[in-house]
């Protein structure tokens, strides 16, 4: 791998946790109000959309079978070569797009932000007297004491929300050094507060090395798309963690290399599965991915959506997230 690339891949995990600290940012001393300010009436009851899409349950929690994902939340986009995308992201999604995207996903039945996206998700409350939930992430890693991890999964619980898990890179890079304990000790700090907590990651020995030590997450995280697109890596260069480290034939738009094994493996995995990544950075079409997700034995996906893919995506998903629907894998949640 030639220098550029591994500067490449060291630039999109800096900016991919930059993205995420900048969505905060953002709304600043807007949403800073919004978070002091108290719940509004009815606030975490089900939105008047809820009952127009499948649900599922985590822990306690009723939670939409479509996520609203949190990159295009961020604007953290994967978009290959095309380099102008992040700047028409931005140029685009203002705040008050965001917030009128909120709107318009809780009323077509989305109730949950995933990843990234508090200070929005309570701004849009506050504001539209909206009921959204969000599942944020937190970022055990090697070398960090138990105080800074504390007090940031004290920071997303404080923030309002109703479940979070340890962010998919942080999975690959502590089960990639061998460190599935630190993983369970995220897991444990975070179940004190009395939230489901999950463990994400792109690579499938993720959530097998958590079952293999039992690591007591409530649910799993984890990549799931077709590989048959265009800029699909080539079977012959996939290789693990490619996505960490960059590499020949990888256009940073595959995150998932072996779905055939993930989802044969996911089959005997009883825990409620997130699926995420499920259209390769929109290379695949929402009408195959999702319905290919959920027929693989996704309990819930998380896809960053525009507001103008919102009505369609839903509609997908309630034709192929209705529990009755059946399929391999039992229904989780």
């Amino acid at each position: 791998m030639s220098s550029l690339d591994r500067s490449d891949r060291r630039r999109f995990l800096k900016d991919s946790l930059a993205a995420a600290a900048a969505a905060g940012a953002v709304l600043g001393a807007k949403a800073a109000g919004a978070a002091d300010a108290p719940a509004p009436a009815g606030a975490g009851e089900p939105g008047p959309g809820t009952d127009r899409l499948p649900c599922g349950m985590l822990g306690k929690v009723k939670i939409s079978r479509l996520m609203l994902g949190g990159n295009l939340v961020s604007g953290c986009m994967h978009s290959r070569d095309l380099h102008y995308v992040t700047s028409l992201f931005r140029a685009y999604v203002t705040e008050e797009k965001m917030l009128q995207t909120l709107k318009l996903a809780e009323e077509n039945g989305v109730n949950t932000v995933f990843e990234t996206g508090a200070n929005f998700v309570q701004l849009y409350n506050k504001k539209y007297g909206g009921h959204m939930q969000f599942i944020p992430s937190i970022h055990p890693a090697l070398g960090q004491s138990e105080r800074q991890l504390k007090d940031e999964i004290r920071e997303q619980i404080d923030s309002g929300a109703v479940a979070v898990y340890v962010w998919g890179v942080a999975g690959d890079t502590l089960v990639r050094a061998g460190a599935v304990d630190l993983i369970a000790k995220a897991v444990e700090l975070a179940k004190v507060h009395g939230v489901p907590v999950g463990v994400g990651g792109h690579s499938l020995q993720v959530p097998m090395a958590c079952e293999k030590h039992k690591v007591p997450c409530d649910f799993y995280v984890k990549t799931l798309h077709r590989d048959d697109y265009p800029s699909a890596t080539p079977k012959e260069l996939r290789k693990e963690y490619i996505w960490l480290d960059g590499g020949t034939g990888w256009y940073d738009n595959m995150w998932c290399i072996n779905p055939e094994e993930t989802v044969e493996f996911m089959r005997t995995v009883t825990k409620p599965w997130i699926a995420f990544k499920i259209l390769a950075a929109g290379a695949i079409l929402p009408v195959q991915g999702i319905a290919h997700a959920f027929r693989s034995g996704a309990d819930f996906i998380a896809v960053g959506m525009f507001d103008f893919q919102i009505k369609e995506n839903c509609e997908l998903v309630r034709r192929h997230g209705n529990p009755e629907r059946k399929r391999d894998r039992p229904w989780r949640a």
